[in-house]
């Protein structure tokens, strides 16, 4: 009985002289680990195009259905992605999401990753459904915006070819 007083009293002793670890948490964010999942981005092209071929297989993948995607067709007078048809509505449903990353497996473009930002708060539940207009990434420097006019038979395959196919 003595013995686990002196052995708690000797943690406790040893604890009360290091630093404390306390992050000043708006001014000071905590650096996440690689394998994370946090708030979903829909990327593009190095040219600006949109990742995303309104496949709805990230719908599909989602077992919480928290994922809403309602598909439109390209032209090549207005195309927002390569292939024949874009995302003309895609949404997700913040209060439904589990972040489990289906999503992001079954995507053939890698158009969705659920990328490092945890910084995620609401107000109500309209503000929890994420539009497109919240989840894309802005225009790259040497891209343009979308819809572009693009010359005919440029883009005739919605997945692009493999960089290391190995």
């Amino acid at each position: 009985m003595m013995f686990e007083i002196v052995k708690g009293l000797g943690t406790t002793l040893k604890h009360m002289f290091e630093e404390p670890v306390t992050i000043q948490y708006p001014e000071v964010k905590r650096p996440v680990r690689e394998r994370f999942k946090g708030r979903h981005e829909l990327k593009r092209y190095d040219n600006g195009l949109e990742k995303c071929i309104g496949c709805a297989l990230c719908a599909a993948a989602c077992p919480a259905d928290a994922i809403f995607v309602e598909a439109a067709e390209n032209t090549d007078d207005i195309r927002y992605s390569p292939g024949e048809r874009y995302a003309r509505v895609y949404e997700i449903n913040m209060l439904r999401c589990i972040f489990c990353g289906f999503c992001e497996d079954a995507c053939p473009t890698e158009a969705i990753v659920l990328e490092s930002s945890y910084e995620l708060s609401y107000v109500d539940r309209e503000s929890a459904i994420f539009t497109k207009d919240k989840l894309i990434v802005p225009v790259p420097a040497d891209g343009q915006p979308t819809p572009q006019k693009v010359e005919p038979g440029k883009f005739d395959r919605a997945v692009p070819e493999m960089k290391d196919p190995t």
